[in-house]
């Protein structure tokens, strides 16, 4: 049990990895983009946001997450974990090489729903559903973090949408020199962003390494340890530098041509949706939110000029997400559990 814990530790490290090309490059798709920075300089300021945020981030969203399956401490909750981390680390990697933003945070959920179902039946999943419609009206499990990915889907489109209305009536005699403080807020927009993701995004991989820490007996407690945290930072941060270039060309070329004013009005709604989810402790997908604000900010502009094709793809591969990786994380279980007995 110790080498199976290992190697999901370590797998949960690599998704962290997978995750920092995956959601990070999309925090730099419109700032680079727009010309508001080199390449080169964008990366580099969403890496380091991506380490500061994984540091200083909380355990909120880690606890909703380690909390969605109920599953007896030992090797089945192991190789629970497992099936999932493989799930997801795949997911990010089919996606990334099709240059199609998907999100590592559903990624996770449907392979934890899926391999918790094949391992103990459907009773073993917080579905939230019952606390919900209960006399308190309370979000939690799979309940809370749907209502948080639709609500953060609502905030990204129509925020930024009414926000690049307003900034537009707001400059529409503004001197071509404003450019340049459009620029400056939009560094700033985009390292909150990039900070807020990081605080959100850290938190479920983190979640899990405790939960392997105690399955495996080598913690006492849920708790999130240093070493941890700090090693995520660090790949997060190596994950957002080797760039997922093809992700960023379909958000920051391929949806409408992105100046800097739009880049600033989706980065400011991006980032209030994922703060307000991180406070909340729901795990919500920044990939999706920033295209939702992507396609806000074009519709606001010109919706003519949008290319809504490429933002119906990005929206069939959201809503396909979760099942599909809750079907293929069973079947690695199953398969698994076949071959160990556990």
């Amino acid at each position: 049990m110790f080498e199976l814990a290992i190697i999901t530790i370590l797998l949960a490290f690599a998704f962290t990895f997978t995750n920092g090309f995956q959601d990070a490059s999309s925090i730099a798709a419109t700032f680079i983009a727009s010309r508001s920075a080199t390449p080169k300089t964008g990366i580099l300021i969403v890496a380091a946001m991506s380490f500061a945020g994984t540091i200083l981030g909380g355990s909120a969203v880690a606890f909703t997450l380690t909390g969605l399956v109920s599953i007896p401490s030992g090797p089945q909750e192991l190789v629970v974990i497992f099936s999932a981390l493989v799930t997801a680390t795949a997911w990010n990697l089919i996606t990334g090489r099709l240059g199609m933003p998907a999100s590592s945070t559903h990624s996770l959920v449907g392979g934890l729903v899926g391999a918790g179902i094949a391992a103990a039946g459907t009773g073993s999943i917080f579905w939230g559903v019952g606390e919900f419609l209960g006399p308190t009206h309370e979000l939690g499990g799979l309940a809370k973090i749907l209502a948080f990915f639709g609500i953060s889907l609502v905030i990204g489109f129509f925020g930024s949408f009414l926000m690049h209305k307003g900034t537009g009536f707001l400059l529409r005699n503004a001197r071509r020199s404003t450019n340049r403080t459009i620029v400056g807020l939009n560094w700033c927009a985009v390292a909150v962003m990039a900070f807020a993701n990081a605080a959100n995004d850290s938190q479920k991989q983190l979640g899990l390494i405790a939960m392997v820490l105690v399955a495996s007996g080598l913690a006492a407690t849920n708790g999130v340890p240093l070493w941890a945290r700090f090693t995520s930072a660090v790949l997060l941060a190596l994950g957002t530098v080797s760039g997922g270039w093809r992700i960023m060309h379909t958000l920051g070329r391929k949806i409408f041509r992105i100046e800097p004013i739009h880049s600033f009005d989706s980065q400011v709604f991006s980032a209030s949706s994922v703060a307000l989810s991180t406070l909340a402790g729901a795990p919500v997908s920044s990939t999706h939110v920033i295209t939702m604000s992507v396609l806000g900010v074009g519709a606001a502009e010109n919706p003519r000029k949008v290319t809504w094709g490429v933002g119906e793809h990005i929206l069939v591969a959201m809503v396909v997400t979760i099942p599909a990786t809750m079907v293929f994380a069973g079947c690695i279980y199953l398969i698994i559990s076949f071959f160990t007995g556990v």
